[in-house]
C-alpha cells in the first residue's frame, strides 16, 4: 500500500477532491474528523485537555464545547500550541492504526491522508506522494465567505496565517487546480488516481 497526502489552503476544494478520490477507491483518512474524535470523552486528548484548560470548557453533558475551547486557544498562540501538543499525538496514533488496517486489507491500495497542515507539521515526509489542491485567491475568498459566513476581511486574515500557496507547491508531486468547474477538477483527480494506482501496483 502506498501512503499519499492531500493538502491545500483554506477553501481550496480539498474536501471535494478527497471525496472524489474516495469514490475512485482510495482509503481516505480525514485528519479533521480524527481531531474531533480525540476530543470526545473517550478520545486520547480529552483528559489532558480538560486538565489543562479546566472544566469550564465542558458543556452540560460533559463534552468539550469546541467553541469555548477555540475562544481560549486562538486568543493566545502558546495555548494553541499546548492544545496541539495533546491533539496531534492522539490523531497521529489513530492515523497509524487506520493505515495499518488499510494495508492489511488492501496491500495494493492507496491510503490517503487529508489534512490542512501536512507540510507545516513535517508529516508529508513520511508519505510516498503529496497532492495539493490549489485555486486563485479570489476563489478562496468567495468560497470561504459563502461556506463559513465570514467577511472578506476574516477570510483574508485566515489565509494570511497559512503557508503561502507558492511555497506549498514546492513540496507537491501533483497539483489539482480547483478554480474551474467541478467536472474539470474531477478529470484531474481521475488522472492523478490512475498514476497513483500504477505507482501502488509497482510498489506492492
Amino acid at each position: 500500500m502506498i501512503k499519499v497526502g492531500l493538502t491545500g489552503g483554506y477553501a481550496s476544494g480539498k474536501s471535494f477532491v478527497a471525496a472524489e478520490f474516495e469514490r475512485l477507491g482510495c482509503h481516505v483518512i480525514y485528519a479533521d474528523r480524527l481531531g474531533h474524535a480525540v476530543l470526545e470523552p473517550d478520545g486520547g486528548a480529552f483528559v489532558p485537555t480538560v486538565e489543562a484548560f479546566g472544566r469550564d470548557i465542558l458543556d452540560a453533558v460533559g463534552r468539550i464545547d469546541r467553541k469555548k475551547l477555540a475562544a481560549i486557544v486562538f486568543a493566545a498562540p502558546e495555548l494553541l500550541e499546548r492544545l496541539n501538543g495533546f491533539v496531534h499525538p492522539a490523531v497521529f496514533r489513530l492515523e497509524e492504526q487506520l493505515l495499518a488496517r488499510f494495508a492489511a486489507e488492501d496491500p495494493r491500495g492507496i491510503a490517503m491522508l487529508e489534512a490542512a497542515i501536512l507540510i507545516e507539521t513535517g508529516r508529508y515526509a513520511a508519505l510516498d506522494r503529496l497532492v495539493l489542491t490549489a485555486c486563485g485567491a479570489e476563489t478562496q475568498i468567495a468560497r470561504g465567505m459563502k461556506r463559513d459566513g465570514m467577511t472578506r476581511e476574516q477570510v483574508l486574515a485566515r489565509i494570511s496565517r497559512q503557508m503561502p500557496l507558492a511555497e506549498k507547491k514546492l513540496y507537491a508531486d501533483y497539483i489539482i487546480d480547483t478554480d474551474g468547474a467541478k467536472e474539470a477538477t474531477t478529470r484531474q483527480v481521475e488522472a492523478v488516481y490512475r498514476d497513483l494506482k500504477q505507482f501502488a501496483e509497482d510498489h506492492a
